[in-house]
């Protein structure tokens, strides 16, 4: 009974431990678990109709942001916060998307099936672990006490809801899959592909043999191209944009605070009895790391741990940004132990982080006020200029970037941003041209189609003279002579190959070999550098026989995942492409 009443008495906690457990908070629609809801909802956007709620997605980012600092040790920075707010709202857009489909197909779950879960034969595996005994089996009284708990009423209603909608997702996800099962079929004609192997010999007519003269190209055959592939010079909204960088780097005289302060510690890292303490301490950027090492193989930087005797510790080292202190531990005629104690030369978070930020910060209010081209010349400011496309938010000159591509997408052209803080600068932004999607014109992109057109003309040009060969001569010998060329060979090609001995990558010949007979020929097939004719001097073809039953479930299994991944990803695109989503992110968040 002691037992017992300990159990019942923990019940409480083993739940609440049992819904943080769950896995799929991306589906839940009520996530005060994580945080108290703050009151007055606002509408961040809506799916079809169906709101998102600020709450929702407040909750949502104070999880990661939990989460984040868990596991990194470390706050959000601005880019990183910017990263998750995008993928929060993607995952609130991508979970309404889904709750909707399951209502449209009348995907529902019944009340026995969410109590077969908990306490039927055959409960949910989070159940099953809450309330194991040491020889696995579940404690049926534990469980049953549990759920007739007055107290744990409210802790149940939340299980419940919980393991009706993640039944519920287990038949979206059956429901979907029966439609990519893998046949018998496409497993034995995987295992051909994979296991076939070819021995072949070829001729290689590279294009670059094609002389200027084959391939000139007139101006009516460029607009010919231009509009028969004008979807290929589709552009998205692009944006051009002036801007001020204020960086982060570490001044004098943060880099002589960080001398000083390591020259202070080198008596104690003298002193210290375990050094891999002191370097956790002291957060050294060196891991610790205590092995004899022969001297000639210390690296010059280091060399002067061989002149301090053991026990000491050598003047400070600087190495761009970085400072060592090294420690001899033990010495031989041929070898040293010695220990890494390395700081990197950063910035003050205040005297010199915040000072910069202030100033990006006025800059920011004055250009606002005042012009920002007034502002730039008032301050004897460089002023940078970048170019973004909606949908890439690698930024060149800058790198990658959600923030800045928020205010972009967001601004209209001569705005100004507020301070956006990267990793290594602070920046203020003003919007000089925004670009609407539509097709690039002809003049933009005539010098890019003048060479596609002449590089597909080198390519016809080496297919025909193939051809021409082919067919005037009979063997592949005889074909390599009148061209001049020599008669290479590859051995054991497989399907799964993308490159051709001797001729480099060419998966798309290869996919064309695997198209002939043992002894056939084939006629001129485009590479990506060369023309090609190929023969095929051998042929193993794999024998289905000799797949063996894990073999077999083997490639199902891969083969489902392949299907499964390429599906629900074009699934979901699909669904997003044919919902009606209101985004009002730029008004809530920022307005």
């Amino acid at each position: 009974m002691g037992v017992m009443e300990k159990m019942r008495k923990g019940t409480g906690v083993i739940l609440w431990v049992l819904i943080f457990s769950f896995g799929i908070l991306w589906m839940l629609q009520d996530t005060d678990f994580f945080s108290v809801l703050q009151r007055g909802p606002r509408s961040l956007g809506a799916v079809n109709g169906e709101t998102i709620s600020l709450e929702e997605y407040n909750n949502r980012m104070q999880y990661y942001t939990r989460q984040y600092n868990q596991q990194s040790g470390n706050s959000m920075t601005p880019e990183v916060r910017a990263q998750y707010q995008e993928q929060v709202w993607n995952e609130l857009v991508t979970g309404k998307l889904i709750q909707q489909k399951m209502d449209a197909l009348g995907i529902k779950v019944t009340d026995q099936e969410v109590v077969d879960m908990i306490t039927g034969p055959n409960p949910d595996p989070f159940i099953r672990k809450q309330f194991a005994r040491e020889d696995g089996t579940i404690d049926r009284v534990a469980l049953q006490n549990a759920i007739e708990s007055p107290e744990n009423k409210q802790v149940w209603i939340q299980i419940e809801q919980q393991m009706r909608q993640k039944r519920r997702q287990q038949k979206m996800t059956n429901y979907l899959q029966s439609s990519m099962e893998v046949s018998d079929y496409e497993v034995e004609q995987e295992y051909i592909r994979r296991n076939t192997s070819t021995d072949i010999s070829f001729v290689r007519f590279p294009y670059a043999e094609a002389t200027e003269s084959e391939v000139a190209v007139t101006e009516d055959e460029m607009r010919e191209y231009y509009n028969s592939n004008s979807d290929k010079y589709k552009r998205k909204e692009s944006y051009r944009f002036k801007y001020i960088s204020f960086d982060k780097k570490p001044t004098a005289q943060d880099t002589a605070r960080t001398i000083r302060d390591m020259k202070q510690l080198k008596s104690d890292f003298a002193k210290a009895e375990n050094d891999s303490l002191f370097l956790n301490r002291y957060q050294s950027t060196t891991e610790y790391s205590a092995e004899l090492v022969p001297k000639e193989d210390v690296r010059e930087l280091f060399r002067p741990v061989i002149q301090v005797d053991e026990g000491g510790v050598t003047d400070l080292i600087k190495d761009g940004g970085r400072l060592y202190l090294l420690k001899k531990l033990e010495e031989t005629s041929d070898e040293v132990r010695f220990v890494v104690f390395s700081q990197d030369i950063t910035a003050d978070p205040i005297a010199t982080i915040d000072k910069r930020a202030e100033k990006a910060d006025d800059f920011s209010f004055f250009a606002e006020q005042e012009g920002f081209e007034t502002e730039v010349e008032r301050r004897s400011l460089n002023v940078k200029e970048a170019f973004a496309t909606k949908g890439n938010n690698f930024i060149s000159g800058i790198g990658q970037s959600r923030q800045i591509m928020n205010f972009l997408e967001n601004a209209e052209e001569g705005d100004i941003s507020n301070t956006i803080e990267l990793a290594g600068q602070f920046v203020v932004l003003k919007v000089s041209e925004i670009t609407p999607p539509g097709t690039r014109p002809f003049e933009e992109v005539k010098n890019q189609i003048q060479t596609l057109v002449e590089n597909n003309k080198r390519k016809q040009v080496m297919l025909d003279r193939a051809d021409k060969l082919a067919s005037e001569n009979e063997s592949m010998s005889a074909l390599a002579e009148a061209a001049g060329k020599e008669l290479a060979t590859a051995q054991s090609l497989t399907q799964d190959a993308s490159t051709i001995p001797g001729a480099g990558r060419e998966p798309r010949v290869i996919g064309m070999v695997f198209g002939l007979e043992e002894g056939e020929r084939s006629s001129a097939i485009e590479g990506k550098s060369a023309a090609f004719i190929v023969k095929i001097d051998k042929l193993r073809e794999a024998d289905v026989s000799n797949l063996t039953s894990s073999a077999r479930q083997q490639i199902r299994r891969q083969l489902q995942r392949e299907k499964s991944s390429a599906f629900m990803s074009t699934w979901i695109e699909q669904l997003k492409e044919e919902a009606d989503i209101e985004d009002n992110r730029a008004q809530v968040l920022r307005g």
